[in-house]
Parts: C-alpha cells; structure tokens; sequence
C-alpha cells in the first residue's frame, strides 16, 4: 500500500517547481528532481520498500534554524543570522534525511553527491548536516570526520562547525570544543578533521563523513577510508560536495560519471542521492539566464550576477585565469591542466566514429615513433599514416613489464590491468621492458599489415641498442634529438593539425590518458616541449606521437631534414 503524498513538503514542491518550469535548472536537477516525485508514486511498494517520512526531514529543518547560525555575512544573511535553508539546500537536505526504509525507518540513502558552482552556501549545508548528524541524530557515539587530503582542507568544513557551535548558546552547552576535535557531553560523540596526516585512527567507526571540494583530491584515498570505516554503523552517510575540476582522470569525474549515469537510469543505486548543478551542453556561457542553473543561489540577486559577470570578464580578459572561473564559478568540467598540451575537446573530436570511421591502412606508408623507458615507466609505440586526404591517422600502442605492473597500478592510481585486457598494452616479462618484445611488435605489425615503415624515430639516449639492430635488419632508424630546437615545431604542428581536425585515432584509451596528462614547458621565441618532469601521470604515448610527427609532418611538403638519419638520406 502506498502512502499519501504531501505535494506541499518543501523537498516536493522544489521538484515540482523545477519538473514544471517555475524553476530554472539543467538536465541532472531535473532528473533529480523526477526521480524524487517518481519515488514518491511508487513508495512503499513490494518493488520499492522506501517511504518518505515529512517528519524526519523537517527534523533537520528545525535543527538548521534554532540551532545554527550564519558566521559571516552574505548576499542576504547576516552573521548570527538563523540558518533557514534555500529551496534547493531543502531539497538537497530533506531527500537526504527524509526517505527511509518503511520496516527499519533506517535512512535510505548512505551516499550523497552534491556538485554546485561555489558561493552556493556549501559549506553552510555541510555544518548543518554535520552538527546534526553529530548531536541530534540519535545516534551513540556517533563519529563526523571532514576528510581531505591534507589537513588545512579538512579543517575547512571542521573549522566552519566549530564556529557554529560557539555562535550558539544552545549547541555549546552539549559540545566541548578542543584543538581540531569536538567532543560531545552525552553521546559520547567526536568530530574531527580527517586527513592523511592524521596520526591514529583508533576506534574508527564513522556515522558521517564530510568530503568538501573532492575534485582537488588526486586518489580516492580519503573516500575508500571512509566507507571502509562505516560497516557497522546502522545508517550511515558520506556526502561529497564539490565543485567541477579539471582532472578528468581523478576520482572525482569518475563518481561524476557514475552518478550522471544514475540520474540518467544506466545504473541503479537506490542508495545514492545525486544533485549536480551545471548548465546544458548546448547552453551558451555569455547567457546571463543560464548562470541559474550552476548557481541557484548566487545568480538569484542582482549581486551575484554581477559578481559572475565580473569573473566571466577576467577569465575573457585573461585565458590563463579561465580554468579556474569555469570549474569554479561556473561548475563545468575542464580538461586542462597547468601548461596543458593539449584541448581535449578538441583531441576528441578527432577520435574515430560510425560517421568518422578509422581509415584501411593495409598497405600504407607510415613513420614510427617510439619512447623508450628506463626501467618501470610504459615504453610506446606509434605508427603515423599521412594520408591522401592531408590528415594523419595515429595508431598506438605500450608496453610495461611483468614485475612492475601491480606497482604502477598502486602508485598511479591507473588500472594499466584493464588496459592490458583490452589489448591497448603488452605486458613483457621481468623487471624492465624488453626491448625485444618492442622491435618484434613493430615488425610483426608492419609485416601482418604490408605497411611500408618509412623511417623508425627514435631517441638516442635510450633507443641506442634497438636502434643498432633494426638498422641492420634494413630499417631507416632516424635519431630525434630531445631538444627544443628539434622538438618545438613538431609539438606545435602536431596540436595545430588536431585543432584543425587534421588528425584521426583510435580512441585508444592509453594515448587518450596520456595526452590529457601531456604538459609544456616554455622556452624563448614561443618554442614549446613537453615537459616529463612536470606530467603527474605518464605522456610516453605522446612522446612517441611526437617523434614520429617529426618525419611524418615533413613528408608531403618534402622539407629538408636536420636530423641525423641511419640507414637512409634525410630528407
């Protein structure tokens, strides 16, 4: 049997208003929003054993407004000012704490994922659900731990509830308040910052786990700790709220990924909440009507909007400041680092599809570029193809040794394993690559496909023995000398050929990864080189695509060469 439905509730009038237009918002608050008013049809059901109690959300309301006060002032607040929650924090907030089981009236939902531009009241979210869940959740010795990689983060939200409670007369006289720990007087209850540094975690059993800004975490560390810790809480929550970055290889665009495919229906997790604020990928930047949609707060007043309006100006007038005013003000995920090599946008758009499909090369003529390891890094290969049309079609493909792939995996983070499964990586037994492995791979391939292997490029500070020996099997080995004179204008044609869409590749996820990792080091009169020593992760891939660009790039105009050949007359 279903249960009456209060379509009043400020968490159900919030999705009312959006579903039906009164209030303007993007894609992932809509379905957000539907998904709360299609529970709501179906609660209490064999196939959907949740009801959502009014009372217990309502609870969290009450708790926000006569125990917590602002602590600074804002757009429409005052500090000291009583925290009454905006419609979409009563949204956010309520289905969080409002939907339980119908039987055990056990919360529903264990994790929570909120991604809104900032100066949209999330750390004011976070020290309500913080102090709540920490003094009136009727939980013993309930445990809040704000998690972050490094402690001064942590203590952003910490600090934020502790200020709270000595603004509130109320909250003090139940809450002791030490350094970096807050005690509770009755549940026996602690809070605490979280963070790598943290010395001991003894009696480690959180009821909440608080992790502010999770773009700027670079593992999943944090998040694994606390989840791990939870097992034997009865309803526990761990609530990420962030803002968009702008590593898509860190942990926090792959929950992003994942809870965007759970609002869309390509997996279902009755226990997650998702409320992600960003504009529509259509949606133009420059239209002041879009900004509502990352910014449901801040772009209601005429205050907020100039502030955008002020930020979208610098990040016009100066592009190095972009990255930051689009991830943080506008909430849209930026593949870009620092010095970043490449516009992933763009570098995708390259990749083949059913419209765009990957061109027949049995036959073809290509140059081969490879990036040699030391030891533990990926050794790479690739093939480039000029074609008749004027692009050139990029086949990769690397190698990591047997011994040290579990390693790799741990310290970058990366499943090389899943990448060895699909085909994109050989593994080669022992300790260090085998070169070997690496020339048998590049003839093997040439022989299987009739390719015609114009020039082998390759480096001599590490190539030095391979090199010797497919020269003397009759290949043109060619050596690319790892300087910025011979390095600049191959890595900047290589770019300006994808801006034009002049390249075509496989969608290889290993070069992919690696070009998003590739950064530039600058050097007099605009020359430009990848710089190894400041990519986080690997570029090999990219590094071999150079080298053989070096001679792919000259082969249609048929420029003189000034690099030293073996085997063949440069050209």
């Amino acid at each position: 049997m279903t249960t009456s439905i209060n379509m009043t509730h400020p968490t159900t009038q919030y999705a009312l208003d959006v579903v039906e237009g009164r209030i303007v918002a993007g894609k992932y608050v809509i379905l957000s929003c539907e998904r709360h008013l299609r529970d709501l049809e179906r609660q209490g059901t064999s196939e959907f054993q949740y009801v959502f109690d009014e009372e217990k959300a309502n609870k969290v309301f009450d708790f926000a407004s006569k125990y917590c006060r602002h602590i600074e002032d804002g757009l429409s607040v005052r500090k000291g000012d009583p925290v009454i929650l905006d419609d979409f924090l009563l949204f956010i907030v309520g289905s969080i704490f409002g939907w339980v089981h119908q039987l055990t009236r056990m919360r529903r939902f264990r994790k929570a994922y909120e991604q809104v531009a900032r100066k949209n009241s999330k750390s004011t979210t976070l020290s309500v659900v913080s102090l709540f869940m920490f003094a009136a959740d009727g939980e013993g010795g309930p445990q809040i731990y704000t998690a972050a990689t490094m402690r001064e983060q942590a203590k952003v939200v910490y600090d934020a509830s502790e200020k709270m409670v000595k603004s509130s007369k109320k909250l003090k006289t139940k809450i002791n308040t030490r350094v970096n720990k807050m005690l509770h007087k009755t549940n026996g209850g602690k809070m605490l910052p979280l963070s790598k540094e943290t010395k001991s975690m003894d009696g480690f059993n959180p009821h909440a786990g608080i992790i502010d800004e999770y773009h700027a975490h670079p593992t999943s560390d944090m998040y694994d700790v606390l989840v791990s810790g939870m097992g034997m809480r009865r309803q526990p929550l761990l609530f990420i709220i962030t803002t968009a970055g702008f590593d898509i290889n860190g942990p926090c665009f792959k929950e992003y990924e994942y809870c965007c495919k759970v609002l869309e229906g390509e997996f279902t997790n009755e226990e997650y909440f998702v409320y992600i604020a960003q504009m529509d990928k259509d949606d133009d930047i420059e239209d002041e009507r879009n900004w509502i949609k990352c910014n449901p707060l801040l772009a209601r007043t005429e205050e907020g909007i100039q502030y955008l309006r002020s930020e979208l100006q610098v990040a016009q007038d100066q592009p190095e400041k972009r990255r930051g005013v689009y991830t943080k003000n506008f909430n849209i995920w930026l593949d870009q680092r620092d010095n970043g090599y490449m516009d992933m946008a763009k570098w995708r758009a390259c990749g083949a599809t059913d419209d765009n499909p990957f061109p027949e090369l049995k036959g073809l003529p290509c140059f081969v570029g490879m990036d040699l390891s030391k030891k533990i890094d990926l050794t790479s290969v690739t093939f480039e193809f000029p074609l008749d049309d004027g692009r050139f079609a990029v086949k990769s493909h690397s190698f990591i040794p047997e011994e040290t792939l579990k390693a790799k995996i741990a310290s970058d983070g990366v499943r090389y394993d899943v990448w060895v499964e699909q085909g994109w990586i050989t593994v080669t037994e022992g300790a260090v690559v085998d070169y070997r492995k690496v020339q048998s791979y590049i003839i093997e391939q040439s022989e299987l496909n009739k390719w015609k292997i114009e020039e082998v490029c390759f480096d001599e500070w590490s190539a030095g023995l391979i090199s010797q020996e497919m020269a003397d099997k009759g290949y043109n080995m060619t050596e690319i000398p790892q300087r910025v004179t011979h390095l600049s204008e191959p890595t900047k044609n290589f770019r300006e050929e994808v801006y034009q869409n002049n390249i075509i590749h496989e969608n290889d996820p290993v070069l992919n990864f690696a070009m998003s990792n590739a950064v530039t080091k600058p050097y007099p009169n605009d020359n430009i080189m990848l710089d190894k020593s400041k990519s986080k992760f690997r570029i090999d891939p990219v590094a071999a695509s150079i080298n053989s660009h070096v001679r792919a790039m000259l082969r249609p105009k048929k420029k003189k060469s000034i690099y030293k050949t073996r085997g063949v007359e440069a050209l």
